[in-house]
């Protein structure tokens, strides 16, 4: 091994969302990534996704990394930039190539997939992902690895993500503002989904919704691949907003009150318990029941949960998700959410946090982190054949270490 494989690498990602920015620090290992520095900073330059304030998202951002880099001992230059908002879409398409001799070979799906790729994108848009469903091989369905399968014709079906370029170049933009390259771009709930699931539950079936601050972003697995993603325009400002108004108090007090106090079913609280609640106008606070607190957010839960159930079920996918439904983000972290879930959803429901991570393992547990995880654990996909020992990426099972560049980093990323 050489002395540059010897020094750990360095990796970063960057979530800009609608409330904060994250950025995170972590070193490529043999197993996954150790997380030595996680930053955050409030973002009110962003709005359901996108940049609203350039000024303000850049000082964000630079603030992030800042409390980044002073945690992990260490600078960044190049980062794993997270991408969501409204402005997602995709679609499905599909390629057609003849086999040349007559076995697949990486070559082979390298020239399906571009065969797949070449659709008319509108000009205001571009490619985020293109990610594989599934192959056949002369009419054969249902084949997910056809490398050495003989052959004269391959199919391949692939689901394409797109963004808006104004959207996506603003948020490079504040990011060089703040000091930093972009390396690449990656759907935010596609970095949640591999931050928080396993390879079963893609298996099985599932959606992922990352609930943040101005949205809720959805991405849905059957057989193991990417099959949907949507965006619903409902997140934790929501609830927040919808505190203080029925409250009456401050913006700041009303999120202060629903991490604190808040729940999603308010049987979960005690029928007495009361708070003290801040007023507007420098008029003396006020002490009210728990509980109105909490049918508040029960009433705003129970739409956003309901808007969640009609996306599936418009999109034909509620009977086809054996894993049921993974929350994740930080408004998800309200109390009762999940509980609730279940009986709205009529599926599973769980709570997603990162677990394929170490160093930092204590804070960065936390749903609120799945999406800066996520882009670390991509970014490592994609940096690890610079950065590893060749003993140690052949340990993947099977032939997938003997696979070209671009099919072993998306089936290692998908497992």
């Amino acid at each position: 091994m050489s002395k540059a494989n010897k020094k750990p690498h360095l990796i970063a990602g960057l979530d800009v969302g609608t409330t904060k920015v994250t950025c995170s620090i972590g070193y490529i290992t043999a197993d996954g990534v150790d997380v030595v520095g996680i930053g955050t900073a409030p973002n009110p330059g962003m709005k359901q996704g996108m940049v609203v304030n350039i000024e303000a998202t850049s000082e964000a951002i630079r603030k992030a990394k800042e409390e980044a880099e002073l945690m992990a001992g260490q600078r960044v230059h190049d980062v794993w930039l997270g991408v969501g908002g409204f402005h997602i879409q995709s679609f499905d398409s599909a390629g057609m190539v003849a086999i040349r001799n007559k076995e697949v070979s990486t070559e082979d799906i390298e020239r399906v997939i571009e065969a797949a790729k070449a659709v008319a994108i509108p000009n205001d848009r571009q490619v985020l992902h293109v990610l594989p469903k599934d192959f056949k091989i002369d009419g054969q369905e249902g084949i997910f690895d056809p490398i050495g399968m003989n052959g004269v014709r391959l199919e391949a079906s692939v689901h394409i993500i797109t963004g808006s370029n104004t959207a996506i170049l603003n948020a490079i933009k504040c990011t060089q503002r703040a000091g930093l390259h972009v390396a690449g771009l990656v759907l935010q709930q596609f970095a949640s989904a591999l931050a928080v699931l396993s390879g079963d539950e893609r298996n099985l079936g599932v959606c992922v919704v990352d609930m943040g601050g101005g949205t809720c972003d959805m991405i849905t697995y059957a057989q193991g691949s990417v099959v949907h993603t949507s965006v619903v325009p409902v997140g934790g400002q929501n609830f927040t907003h919808d505190v203080a108004m029925g409250l009456k108090t401050t913006q700041v007090n009303a999120e202060n009150l629903k991490k604190k106090y808040g729940a999603a079913l308010p049987d979960l609280v005690d029928l007495d318990e009361a708070i003290e609640v801040e007023s507007v106008g420098g008029r003396k606070a006020r002490t009210l029941q728990r509980r109105d607190l909490c049918e508040i957010l029960e009433a705003r839960s129970e739409e956003t949960l309901g808007l969640l159930a009609q996306e599936l079920k418009d999109k034909g996918f509620i009977g086809k998700l054996g894993s049921g439904v993974v929350l994740t983000g930080g408004a998800s972290l309200l109390p009762g959410l999940v509980e609730m879930g279940d009986f709205v959803l009529d599926v599973p429901v769980r709570r997603g946090q990162p677990e394929k991570v170490g160093g930092l393992t204590d804070i960065v547990r936390n749903g609120s982190y799945a999406t800066a995880i996520g882009l670390l654990l991509y970014g490592r996909e994609m940096e690890k054949d610079k950065v590893l020992p060749v003993d140690v990426k052949a340990s993947a099972e099977g032939f997938v270490h003997k696979l070209g560049g671009w099919s072993r980093r998306l089936r290692d990323l998908l497992n």
